[in-house]
């Protein structure tokens, strides 16, 4: 017997390595684990391929959220931009009102970020306090656009009798003065004693929030009149910067300047604000002069349409190429061979006395280089835009991230998925309208006094004063 069961062991299978048998022969069940676990596994060349090969789930996730964020940023961004240009080519009147939406939407995210913070303080304690907040905001807007109104019924002949009633009742002085005293009451007599401080902090607050709002965007409105080109072109700026602010700081942020460019916003790089500025220098002075070409960018209006005009005017001389003489000093700062291989660049000879163009094979003595191109004077506006929108008007920017650093949030709203809220895509926007009315007003219309308004002012002089005007215009006229 013994010798027949090692005959059996012999006869028996050989098992694979590190696996064990029943004593039928067949693998056991720890066995038979081991190789459905086996037959699971894929093999080398079934792994899958890619930077993802090497994430882990948490990662591949996080890199697909990433991703979906992006396209989500895309797509709406270029709803904006199509929603955009199609209110631009609406009309002015449809631009005035989204002009005046958005600062509605500003006013309610920016004075959202304190009541949110101290929202149970407020609802126990303060009384009417969101009521105040929008009375001044509605008393801002009715000074600030009938004043625009009124300017626009003065700058059109056909409405200067409206004008002249408005002017002559005051009707807008004294009911802007009314509503102003109203709210400044009902602001004194929400005031708690124990919450007065708090109730004043929250009060500045909201000044400076109509101030950051209302009050840069006072003239917005009239860039809008005085052409398209004013209003559109700064926002281009803008987006051209910041774009290109991005996308320089990504390229290469830190590469040349280890140190943070401002410390209330540390993703912001020295390369980015640099190489920002650079290309909107660039894009600027092209997109002036394409923007010149249009005359639906380039005229004025002096009234508000439901339906679109067709705008034909006589071209303004801004918008009209002439030649532009480069100071032969420039050239002397620079290598005579390097000005030589300039494109455009004419070099002049003294040949027996005289002066002109060095001809070639003539011993002429040089004398100097000139420059002469043709360019539009919009363009050399344009470039001091477009020196405002990188150097001055990102710090709006800066300023919106320190707010959000301060109450601890992201966005100022959710309103734009993948953007944030109007706060968030406006924010260097303001300073740049207010930058552009000025600009326009000092260099550009150096008198902002027109012979539509000339006439509604002699209109509402007395009859005394009147023909006094007529006599010392006369007068005028004849010595001049």
């Amino acid at each position: 017997m013994p010798a027949t069961r090692r005959s059996t062991r012999a006869a028996s299978p050989a098992t694979p390595r590190g696996r064990s048998t029943s004593r039928s022969g067949s693998p056991s069940r720890s066995s038979r684990k081991a190789l459905k676990l086996d037959s699971e596994t894929p093999s080398p060349a079934a792994k899958p391929k890619g930077p993802r090969s090497a994430m882990t789930g948490d990662a591949v996730k996080k890199d697909e959220g990433k991703r979906q964020k992006i396209l989500t940023r895309v797509f709406f961004g270029v709803l904006m931009v199509l929603g955009f240009l199609f209110v631009m080519f609406a009309g002015h009147v449809y631009l005035c009102a989204l002009v005046a939406l958005v600062e509605v939407l500003l006013f309610k995210e920016l004075v959202k970020v304190r009541y949110n913070a101290h929202l149970e303080t407020i609802e126990k304690n303060v009384p009417l306090f969101r009521t105040t907040q929008w009375a001044w905001f509605l008393v801002s807007i009715y000074y600030t656009y009938g004043d625009f109104l009124l300017e626009l019924l003065k700058n059109n002949e056909r409405t200067h009798a409206t004008a002249i009633y408005w002017k002559s009742s005051q009707f807008h002085a004294l009911s802007s003065f009314g509503l102003y005293s109203a709210v400044f009451v009902i602001t004194v007599v929400t005031l708690r004693k124990d919450f007065i401080k708090f109730q004043l902090n929250q009060l500045c607050w909201t000044v400076c929030v109509l101030i950051l709002t209302v009050g840069q965007l006072k003239y917005i409105m009239h860039n809008i009149m005085n052409g398209l080109f004013w209003f559109v072109y700064p926002i281009l700026l803008v987006v051209i910067n910041d774009v290109m602010a991005y996308v320089c700081g990504m390229s290469f942020g830190k590469k040349f300047f280890p140190g943070v460019f401002l410390k209330l916003s540390p993703n912001k790089t020295w390369e980015g604000f640099i190489g920002g500025g650079i290309f909107t220098l660039i894009f600027g002075w092209y997109l002036a002069g394409y923007l010149a070409k249009f005359t639906w960018m380039t005229c004025p209006v002096d009234t508000l349409s439901i339906w679109s005009p067709v705008l034909d005017c006589d071209v303004d001389s801004n918008f009209v190429g002439g030649n532009l003489v480069f100071p032969e000093q420039i050239f002397d700062l620079i290598p005579n061979q390097l000005v030589r291989g300039l494109p455009n660049v004419v070099e002049f000879c003294e040949v027996g006395g005289t002066v002109g163009p060095c001809v070639s094979g003539e011993n002429g003595i040089h004398d100097h280089f000139e420059l002469v191109t043709k360019v539009l004077p919009i363009q050399l506006h344009a470039i001091a835009l477009a020196i405002f929108a990188s150097l001055v008007a990102p710090f709006g920017g800066f300023l919106a991230s320190g707010i959000k650093r301060a109450y601890g949030i992201k966005d100022f709203d959710s309103i734009i998925p993948g953007h944030g809220g109007i706060m968030d895509r406006m924010d260097c926007q303001f300073l740049m309208a207010l930058c552009t009315w000025v600009h326009y007003n000092v260099f550009v219309k150096m008198g902002t006094i027109s012979v539509t308004k000339l006439l509604f002012l002699f209109k509402v002089l007395p009859a005394d004063e009147q023909r006094d005007f007529i006599e010392r215009a006369s007068e005028f006229l004849i010595n001049n």
